[in-house]
């Protein structure tokens, strides 16, 4: 029999055999919540969207910190954690839902913040399953459709997917190519779509296609009809416990109570696209909260040359500068965040904060990366899963250059997007 004793430095065994003390390497203990908020940005917010916020914390401490890392590293998808979403109201991404407690757009970015700061693919199911399926239906529903679908949804007891990106269209979205052709009773959809989370998991499909009248519409799909082929993307170096899916719609037939009647034409996709996009900028704080404390807590408990690496002064100023790339992005989502609640915000602002914010979480990941040396890649130590998935948000909901051509036609008055 052989017991480990890691922080005395030696290993005790029925034969005695001791090793040199320094040669075994600690147990880091990188996840605590440090609640770093160095501008005290976040002292004023209200108990109500503290409330959503302490509960966000207490589920990413207790139920998603202790298994994340073996589903994201087998690219299995935790439904459990969807459901727990459900059952907690976490999931609604900001979306009233009658019988739903209210939650304010400062309640929704903090819960985003928080689940992101515990991992990027629980994160992602608030992104897919309440900010764009959700709001879809509670935007462009009818009465009966939003009666049906939206509870459900809420909770987490139906699944929900947005089927906008195509093999051939990114972020030339408003040209998509899938068709919605008038049918008896409804419509025969036709087209592919690309990396739709939960496309694949079974429920339903929030599809957009263009329509006989040449513009883009919105239908309901569930995901078992006839025709409908969804295949999970494999290989993904980032968001691994969430899936997204390669779907092929061959003649798929939609009835006509399942067109969303407010889906007229992609203005109103471009609406819900656009009331995520500040959510994905609360995101990118998350992840770099993570990355900024897995910094501040290795460096404390890592002995190099006979000291805590944060004893050296180069540690401290990299720390000193992550804090500050920090602060500047807790402040901007929390600017944000106060207009979008007055209805004063707009697309050049949300799209600086996404782009301002994916930036700057990524520098501070890089750093932290490096400060934790060649631990800095192991799924253990946390900041590694979180570089990964700060690039698929950098991406998702619109592109660094087309944020970047967002926020210039407002500096110029001129569309460079041709």
């Amino acid at each position: 029999m052989t017991t480990t004793s890691p922080r005395s430095g030696f290993i005790a065994a029925e034969t005695a055999t001791e090793f040199p003390a320094g040669t075994v390497e600690p147990d880091y203990v990188l996840t605590e919540s440090l609640g770093t908020d160095p501008a005290s940005v976040f002292a004023g917010i209200s108990d109500d969207d503290r409330g959503y916020w302490d509960r966000a914390r207490h589920f990413v401490q207790n139920e998603v910190l202790p298994v994340i890392d073996s589903y994201w590293e087998r690219a299995e998808y935790p439904l459990h954690l969807l459901r727990r979403l459900g059952e907690l109201d976490l999931l609604r991404d900001g979306v009233q839902v009658d019988g739903f407690a209210p939650m304010s757009r400062m309640a929704a970015g903090l819960v985003n913040m928080e689940i992101s700061r515990g991992d990027g693919s629980v994160a992602t199911m608030i992104a897919v399953q309440g900010g764009l399926a959700l709001r879809s239906i509670a935007e462009c529903g009818s009465a009966g459709q939003k009666e049906r679908w939206l509870p459900a949804v809420a909770t987490g007891t139906e699944f929900a997917a947005f089927a906008l990106t195509e093999p051939t269209h990114g972020s030339d979205a408003v040209a998509l190519e899938s068709t919605a052709t008038a049918t008896d009773g409804g419509f025969l959809l036709n087209g592919e779509k690309k990396w739709i989370g939960n496309g694949s998991i079974g429920g339903t499909s929030v599809v957009w296609a263009r329509g006989g009248d040449g513009q883009v519409h919105g239908y309901l799909v569930p995901q078992d009809s006839p025709g409908y082929t969804a295949t999970t993307i494999e290989g993904k170096l980032a968001l691994r416990a969430i899936w997204q899916a390669h779907i092929r719609l061959d003649n798929v037939f939609v009835p006509q109570e399942n067109a969303l009647p407010g889906a007229r034409s992609f203005k109103d996709t471009a609406r819900v696209l656009l009331a995520t996009r500040l959510g994905v900028a609360w995101s990118a704080v998350g992840h770099a909260t993570a990355c900024y404390e897995t910094a501040v807590q290795y460096t404390q408990q890592r002995l190099q040359f006979g000291r805590p690496l944060a004893a050296s002064q180069i540690v401290q100023e990299r720390l000193a500068r992550m804090l500050s790339e920090l602060a500047t992005m807790q402040l901007m989502v929390v600017q944000m965040t106060r207009l979008d609640e007055d209805g004063l915000l707009t697309p050049e602002q949300a799209s600086l904060a996404k782009y301002t914010c994916t930036r700057t979480a990524r520098a501070i990941a890089s750093n932290a990366r490096d400060l934790l040396g060649g631990n800095g890649i192991l799924l253990a130590n946390r900041v590694a899963r979180h570089l990964a998935d700060i690039e698929a948000i950098h991406t998702y909901e619109g592109t660094e250059t087309m944020q970047a051509l967002i926020i210039a036609r407002g500096i110029t008055g001129i569309s460079a997007f041709a």
